[in-house]
């Protein structure tokens, strides 16, 4: 029996995907936006979500479907975009929640820091998270072939990630698709279990491979 079609389709400024979207990007950054946001972090995330130019702006989310059900979700972003993005949506929805939401900044600064340092041309790839029931069906390649593919759509020369050291699984994967460990963040914040890699990989056709 044929397995059913996976179906790609851009996220809608709506609260529905909204919230669709936050569960996906916590899972992805594993718990990172709850402990920032607490228990509201899905209604936080979806107000967000609906408002154009940001970092976690509906503009920048792909979903994955099966059957009419979303089983995936992929988001990113060129760093020109990151550079033009503004915070205030995400601290006009937390509004209750702002001063739990400055404090984890200012304690993570050197880490949140890290965004910043995407190099011009680069594409950084946010979250990328499938449902446990599909997965080793293919859909993460998928997800990661769409984001490629948008990369170089958008003249971008490199695809680079954030990813937990101790999550070796995701390491592997992305080491697969050819992408290498280039910096560790933080340089000297030291929280135990807490440390990032910056991986990046060169994209064809990109800004930084023309000739």
């Amino acid at each position: 029996m044929d397995r059913p079609t996976i179906h790609l389709r851009a996220a809608k400024p709506d609260l529905d995907d909204g919230r669709l979207f936050a569960r996906y990007l916590d899972q992805a950054a594993e718990g990172f936006f709850r402990f920032l946001l607490g228990r509201r972090k899905e209604d936080i995330l979806a107000a967000a979500f609906v408002e154009p130019g940001h970092d976690l702006s509906h503009e920048n989310v792909t979903f994955a479907e099966r059957d009419g059900d979303v089983v995936g979700m992929i988001s990113g972003y060129s760093a020109e975009q990151h550079r033009r993005s503004s915070d205030r949506p995400l601290r006009d929805a937390a509004d209750r929640s702002n001063l739990r939401m400055m404090t984890v900044a200012i304690v993570f600064a050197p880490l949140l820091r890290a965004l910043d340092s995407l190099a011009d041309g680069d594409y950084y790839l946010q979250a990328v998270a499938v449902e446990p029931r599909v997965r080793g069906e293919g859909l993460g390649t998928l997800l990661m072939d769409f984001i490629e593919a948008r990369a170089v759509e958008a003249g971008s020369g490199r695809l680079a990630l954030d990813v937990s050291a101790k999550n070796e699984g995701a390491r592997r994967l992305y080491e697969r698709r050819g992408m290498v460990v280039e910096s560790q963040w933080p340089k000297r914040l030291r929280i135990p279990g807490l440390k990032l890699l910056r991986m990046a990989k060169p994209l064809p056709d990109g800004v930084h491979g023309r000739t």
